[in-house]
């Protein structure tokens, strides 16, 4: 069993009542009536693209900013066009020419995780980064302690796309059931019904602090290792950024 489920009338009553200024989607967005009554509370919406093609189609149906996430990004891969990896694409690739394709706003994602890579994807034209693994480090992402353990010892170079854990493409840190069974298997149960197979195993090994049976979500720049809270992480990033930018 898994805890997943789409966008739906119920989610999109919450965002009607809460009306938060953004909502964000992951593969895609929802059914037309839906999106349009999210667009009604004033929420600006934003989406991941994975290639310039998903970029153009988020673009023509409603999106105010993109997220451009190149190949290096943890987590689910946010493809929707396509099931084939073949069209998945490093960030320093991506996010020119999606920032050509489109005329809103492109965020980049995938393998920034200090002021470089900062600095770099607003060289290469985005109006805003996005970071992911870097935050796992700090104390409020609450991370199992198996999954931090393997974040504290894992190189960039110790990560893969798998989908064995929910059915879906997702970048983490090679495991032991990756190992074995290969990081992306036909035997995989569609998304998101893969978790729940593995959820007998999880369930037994991870209170023994085995982290061989579930996800360890982690992207490419997993070795940008800052053990700081996620406020002063923050500010460091942007102080280090501006003084990079600016050159003082």
């Amino acid at each position: 069993m898994s805890a997943r489920a789409p966008f739906d009338d119920a989610s999109c009553t919450l965002i009607e009542a809460l009306k938060p200024e953004i909502v964000s989607f992951h593969f895609g967005l929802p059914d037309q009536a839906l999106l349009d009554r999210v667009k009604a509370t004033g929420a600006k919406v934003i989406s991941s693209a994975t290639t310039v093609e998903e970029a153009v189609w988020l673009e023509q149906n409603g999106c105010d900013a993109i997220i451009a996430m190149g190949y290096e990004a943890g987590g689910h891969r946010g493809m929707f066009l396509s099931k084939d990896l073949y069209t998945q694409i490093g960030t320093l690739a991506l996010v020119p020419q999606v920032v050509d394709a489109v005329s809103v706003p492109v965020i980049a994602a995938g393998g920034i995780g200090d002021a470089r890579g900062i600095v770099a994807a607003f060289a290469l034209g985005a109006s805003a980064v996005q970071l992911g693994t870097v935050y796992l480090f700090c104390p409020e992402a609450k991370v199992t302690t198996p999954h931090y353990q393997a974040l504290r010892s894992a190189k960039g170079s110790q990560t893969a796309l798998t989908n064995i854990f929910t059915g879906r493409p997702a970048r983490g840190i090679v495991n032991r059931i990756m190992r074995e069974r290969g990081p992306i298997s036909d035997d995989a149960p569609a998304f998101p019904l893969a978790g729940g197979a593995l959820m007998p195993l999880r369930a037994k090994s991870e209170p023994q602090g085995s982290g061989d049976f579930m996800n360890l979500w982690a992207g490419q720049a997993v070795g940008l290792k800052h053990e700081l809270s996620a406020g002063v992480l923050t500010r460091l990033l942007a102080t280090q950024a501006l003084e990079k930018l600016t050159g003082h």
